[in-house]
């Protein structure tokens, strides 16, 4: 599978449609970094420096979920963030999943992109 997740948008899954087999989810997983499977579900742990980088992340992605009409569970922390990923309406996984997953990794890279310029730019 050789798609770029991120130029994707979800599609909206009201059910009546198989979550994603084993194999599906095997081959979207290795287009993902980090990202575990478990159950119906996938996950990550993102970590951060600290309480502030943490809630920036936390809050750019709720704009990227909005966006999508996808939402994670998160579990915050003072410096990480888990999030997990299912389609409810499915009562499994979905493509839906492993896009937002892609943009959220994406999302994280950019960020951390610009915080490394403007230290230079600073320093």
């Amino acid at each position: 599978m050789h798609c770029d997740l991120t130029a994707k948008n979800c599609k909206p899954c009201e059910g009546g449609v198989p979550p994603l087999s084993e194999a599906e989810i095997g081959e979207f997983l290795q287009t993902l970094e980090g990202w575990e499977h478990a159950g119906k579900e996938i996950w990550k742990i993102y970590t951060f420096k600290n309480y502030y980088e943490t809630m920036a992340f936390v809050n750019a992605t709720a704009w990227v979920s909005h966006r999508e009409d996808h939402h994670p569970d998160l579990e915050v922390g003072y410096n990480r963030c888990v999030m997990h990923y299912t389609t409810h309406a499915i009562d499994g996984l979905s493509e839906n999943d492993f896009i937002c997953a892609a943009k959220m990794d994406r999302l994280l890279k950019s960020t951390e992109n610009r915080l490394d310029a403007a230290r230079d730019d600073i320093l």
